[in-house]
């Protein structure tokens, strides 16, 4: 069986060989994968080359369980490596035998060289920590925090989530305690509002509204001037003078930190385009999930950056190479004298079923393969079950880094071919 992502071929389909020579093991000592292609080796190199990794594409594609078991596979190279989730379904959870997750990192147990950390994401939690962060003292810090309108930005402001996952990403960048930090990014429609999100916060601390809501606290009272103070009365008129009150005394809480969040926007951009960073871009073998990849990776294009890797999950393995030399095989008579005519026919129409639904899902991600060219592409076969203990994330992490036996896929077409 030739290694996942690889193209197969004649040189390369001997799982025992491959076995033997330790291949199986999770270690990369050299010489150990020498039938491996150029996608084998630039995806194998990414851990080794990269610092953060990030994880990209639509909802519904497995992004989590992948990023998992990329952090997972850093474990077993020995580096200390932490999953950053945004999901707030138990699944990953689960996969990591954890009763649940938090907004700081959690350790993992399990038997590999380095470490497994993780974290769910909890938006609210990490904005509340910048603001004890940037503020002057804690009477700062409690008024911001006791706002009702600072309250509602956090909990219900557009892009508050996508914003909060590049914050965590760069304190535990900062906080130098991770070598490999691999980041599952919102279940967004919008692919790249995590890569506009501190762009969106700069645009917002720069803007004229925001400047002229600050002005009572940069000046006296006296210099915000008659027809300013007008114009909130008027506000306070339609909106309600509660309303427009909070919004006030929110803005003059925040003044004077809305430089630390400006200069901490900045370093997020700069740290998502290093070099450190890779972009790896996860869909599923369907025309919906490939559309909306294909648009995301014009959008990262767009944006200076580039898909360092494609990981297609839930694929049907490749059984059979040659479906002419299996049309061959049904012929009249019985090539097994203890195998009824009949049952044999049927393995091969089986067989030849699954061929066909493999090949139709390399013809619906063919475009994408090239749109992403030279970026390795990974394929990960469709499993029996579902992800739901450290086991089965092991055998995820098995398919994109090692090789993967086909009697371990699933056998029948999947409900969406």
């Amino acid at each position: 069986m030739a290694p996942v992502g690889a193209e197969y071929t004649d040189e390369n389909d001997d799982y025992d060989e491959l076995e033997d020579e330790g291949a199986l093991d999770g270690g990369y000592a050299d010489g150990e994968y020498a039938d491996e292609t150029a996608d084998d080796l630039a995806w194998r190199s990414l851990l080794d080359e990269h610092d953060i990794v990030v994880g990209c594409g639509s909802g519904g594609v497995g992004k989590t369980t992948i990023s998992a078991a990329i952090a997972l596979q850093g474990a077993r190279m020995g580096r200390r490596s932490c999953v950053v989730t945004i999901d707030p379904a138990r699944r990953l959870a689960d996969a990591l035998g954890l009763e649940s997750l938090g907004n700081a990192a959690h350790r993992v147990e399990g038997d590999w060289s380095g470490e497994l950390w993780a974290l769910q994401l909890d938006p609210k939690s990490t904005f509340d920590d910048l603001v004890r962060k940037y503020a002057d003292d804690a009477e700062q810090a409690e008024g911001i925090l006791d706002n009702r309108l600072y309250k509602n930005l956090t909990e219900a402001l557009s892009g508050t989530q996508e914003y909060m996952a590049m914050e965590k990403l760069y304190e535990l960048a900062e906080e130098d305690r991770f070598d490999l930090i691999v980041v599952d990014t919102p279940p967004s429609r919008n692919a790249l509002d995590f890569l506009e999100a501190p762009g969106r916060l700069t645009r917002f601390l720069g803007h004229r509204l925001f400047q002229f809501l600050l002005l009572p606290t940069r000046a006296s009272l006296r210099a915000f001037s008659v027809a300013s103070q007008a114009l909130l009365r008027t506000i306070s008129r339609v909106a309600g003078a509660e309303i427009v009150n909070d919004a006030v005394a929110f803005f003059q809480a925040f003044a004077g930190m809305e430089e630390g969040f400006r200069h901490r926007a900045g370093r997020v951009r700069e740290l998502l385009g290093d070099r450190a960073t890779a972009f790896v871009l996860v869909s599923a073998p369907r025309l919906d999930t490939v559309a909306e990849a294909g648009w995301f990776a014009d959008r990262l294009d767009e944006a200076g950056m580039q898909v360092d890797a494609l990981v297609v999950n839930r694929v049907h393995p490749v059984f059979w190479e040659d479906t002419d030399e299996l049309e061959s095989l049904v012929t009249p008579g019985t090539p097994d004298p203890d195998m009824p005519a009949s049952a044999f026919y049927d393995l091969v129409d089986n067989l030849l079923s699954l061929c066909e639904v493999n090949e139709r899902e390399e013809a619906t991600i063919a475009e994408l393969v090239a749109q992403v060219a030279p970026a390795p592409v990974i394929r990960v076969p469709l499993l029996e079950e579902d992800v739901h203990d450290l086991e089965g994330l092991a055998r995820v992490a098995d398919a994109l880094f090692e090789v993967f036996d086909p009697s371990e896929a699933a056998t029948r077409p999947s409900p969406e071919d």
